[in-house]
């Protein structure tokens, strides 16, 4: 139960916190502006990219069920694969814009309070609705794979409220925390979450029959035991490997690795090479913008001026002073 609560909720927390300072930051500018007039129509937009994500959840989770299996498998492994390239593009994009970020949303709403009624309404329309979809994308694909969904969806519900309420307080000023270093581990975890995603995707696809595995005709098939080849016998349409005999897939543990690595008991040898590849690729991308983050600058010779201090993800008090209705600019 544990574990099928604590993956959709790290990632609800953590998604539903950007969001929540995203919009945090729109209405300190708004109200430092002394336009509160105009956040009526922020949160006109703020709604509708929620109903938005609530609406695609619900059309994902019951619409399947007037589907084939084989269809709601290829539907759910494509599902999947958007969902790793979006959560793969957003923690890079996150990595590199969110020094800019106060200043473009700030941009944004000085050029929507030129425009019509509804020009404000798209800004948070579409400043909350990109997290709100891939969120949502997220966390159905995640939810797929567990035994205990209510348990699952009930974790994520309780992350997304709980990001609330720390956004909520940041933005009062009533709590400084470091934003830096939790987008960093957070998006480290999202990586490790993605790759497993990934991995239940060609899951999905194999089964689906879209690509060649154990559960199709092709399948290599062990001579002596005459099953579905496991190990090397079995490269590379076969079982990498099948533990589930001495870990049940339904246990506790089994439960947890594969809500926070992608590890299932029984996995085919495409999943873990989707799995390796990503992770040997992306990880080493994260570290190095993580790294470039934190490079100190040149220090200016004797005499000149110094430069003006650029902010960084870890610079936690200003990203929580932006979020403040009294922040500076």
């Amino acid at each position: 139960m544990l574990a099928s609560f604590f993956a959709p909720f790290l990632i609800g927390l953590r998604e539903g916190l950007e969001a929540a300072l995203v919009v945090g930051i729109l209405v300190a500018y708004l109200t430092k502006l002394g336009r509160r007039d105009a956040l009526p129509r922020l949160w006109v937009g703020v709604g509708l990219a929620i109903a938005l994500a609530v609406a695609i959840g619900a059309v994902f989770t019951f619409g399947a069920y007037a589907l084939t299996f084989e269809a709601q498998e290829l539907i759910g492994g494509g599902l999947s694969l958007l969902a790793v390239a979006m959560v793969t593009w957003m923690i890079f994009w996150m990595q590199k814009a969110g020094r800019s970020l106060k200043a473009g949303l700030e941009g944004g709403i000085d050029r929507a309070l030129r425009g019509g009624v509804w020009a404000l309404v798209a800004i948070g329309f579409v400043s909350v609705a990109r997290e709100g979809v891939e969120t949502t994308l997220l966390l159905w694909s995640m939810v797929q794979g567990f035994g205990d969904k209510p348990v699952a969806l009930i974790g994520a519900l309780v992350g997304l409220v709980t990001a609330a309420v720390l956004g909520w307080l940041i933005a009062r000023g009533m709590l400084r925390l470091n934003l830096g270093r939790f987008f960093t581990w957070t998006g480290g975890f999202l990586i490790i979450v993605a790759a497993g995603v990934l991995a239940y995707a060609f899951h999905d696809l194999q089964e689906a029959g879209a690509l060649p595995g154990p559960f199709g005709a092709g399948a290599p098939i062990d001579p002596s035991t005459g099953a579905v080849a496991v190990g090397w016998v079995g490269f590379p349409f076969g079982w990498a490997f099948d533990v589930s005999g001495a870990l049940a897939p339904d246990s506790t543990l089994a439960v947890l690795l594969q809500a926070t690595v992608g590890f299932m008991p029984q996995m085919t040898w495409l999943q873990v090479i989707a799995w390796v590849v990503y992770v040997a690729v992306v990880v080493p991308l994260f570290v190095r913008g993580v790294r470039a983050g934190r490079r100190p600058t040149a220090v200016p010779p004797a005499g000149a001026p110094a430069p003006a201090a650029t902010p960084t993800p870890d610079a936690a008090p200003a990203v929580a002073s932006a979020a403040h209705p009294n922040g500076a600019s």
